[in-house]
C-alpha cells in the first residue's frame, strides 16, 4: 500500500478477517483502502448504501485496490436495529435494480432453497446430525421446502448484524462488509434480523415499516431460513471449538420449532 501514496500518508490494517483492509491518513485526509475489493463495491457507492467510492486503482501486480471516504461513526446498537431507517435501507436494497443487474453481470445465481438445504445438509458432522434438534431441524426444512418460493430475486447482504450498519458523525446510516452478497428471497436477510433483533409482537410494525404485511407465508419464509441459517451457525461454532455458542444457538432452534 506504501507505494500508492508518500511517504507522509499513515497506512495502518483495519483488522477483519481478510487482512486485505487498510485506513490511510495525512493530516485531514482519511481514506479507507481495501484490496480486490468486489465491483459490485461502485454500485453499492452509486445507491448511497456505502460510503462514497473516491477511487479504484489497478497495481502492476494485477491487484485492485479501492479508497472510499473514511467516515467518523459508530455501529448501531441491537436496540437501534428497530428503528425506521434499517427497515427503509434494508427496503432501499432488496428493491434495487441497479444491485441486481451488477450482480447477475458478475455471474451471480439465486440461491436455491434447495441448493441451501443440500449444503447445509453436507457440511454437519455426524455428531450434529444425530443430535435431536438438528434432526428435527432437517425434518422442518425437507418437509416444507416446496412451500418456499425459488423465483423471488432480490440482492441480499447476507449479514444483516447489527455491527455491520455504520451510523455516522453527521447521522448517515450505511450498510457495510457486503462480501457475502447474494440473490435470493429477501427472507435471507429479513429472518436473522427480526430473530435477531425484533420482539416477535413488533414484528406486524416492523414488516409495515419495511413496506410488506407479515402474513402466514411470510412467517414460514422467516422460520425457514432463519433455522437454515442457524444451522450453519451452529456447525461454524463447533468447528470453533465454541461449546456455549453451539448450546445457545440449538436452544433458540429448538424453542422455534417447538413453536
Amino acid at each position: 500500500m506504501e507505494h500508492l501514496f508518500g511517504q507522509e500518508w499513515e497506512i495502518v490494517p483495519a483488522g477483519g478477517a481478510t487482512g486485505e483492509a487498510f485506513f490511510a491518513q495525512h493530516e485531514e485526509q482519511r481514506l479507507f483502502l481495501k484490496r480486490n475489493s468486489s465491483p459490485f463495491l461502485a454500485v453499492l457507492s452509486a445507491e448511497g448504501i456505502v460510503p462514497k467510492l473516491i477511487w479504484t486503482k489497478r497495481l502492476e501486480s494485477g491487484d485492485v485496490i479501492t479508497a472510499q471516504q473514511w467516515l467518523e461513526g459508530r455501529e448501531l446498537k441491537p436496540p437501534e436495529m428497530l428503528g425506521e431507517r434499517v427497515a427503509k435501507l434494508l427496503q432501499k436494497i432488496h428493491g434495487s435494480d441497479p444491485l441486481l443487474g451488477m450482480l447477475r453481470r458478475m455471474g451471480k445465481t439465486p440461491l436455491q432453497p434447495s441448493y441451501l438445504l443440500e449444503s447445509i445438509e453436507k457440511a454437519l458432522d455426524q455428531e450434529l446430525l444425530w443430535h435431536p434438534v438438528v434432526h428435527a431441524s432437517l425434518q422442518f426444512l425437507k418437509k416444507e421446502l416446496l412451500n418456499i418460493p425459488s423465483n423471488l430475486q432480490v440482492v441480499c447482504h447476507g449479514d444483516v448484524n447489527h455491527n455491520n450498519w455504520l451510523l455516522t458523525k453527521d447521522n448517515q446510516l450505511y450498510l457495510i462488509d457486503w462480501d457475502g452478497a447474494m440473490i435470493g428471497d429477501p427472507a435471507l436477510d429479513l429472518s436473522m434480523l427480526l430473530y435477531w433483533y425484533i420482539p416477535e409482537k413488533q414484528w406486524q410494525d416492523w414488516v409495515r415499516l419495511y413496506g410488506i404485511t407479515l402474513n402466514d407465508h411470510l412467517r414460514l419464509r422467516l422460520k425457514w431460513y432463519f433455522i437454515a441459517q442457524t444451522l450453519s451457525t451452529v456447525q461454524w461454532s463447533k468447528n470453533k471449538e465454541r461449546t456455549e455458542e453451539v448450546e445457545k444457538w440449538l436452544t433458540v432452534i429448538h424453542d422455534i420449532i417447538a413453536n
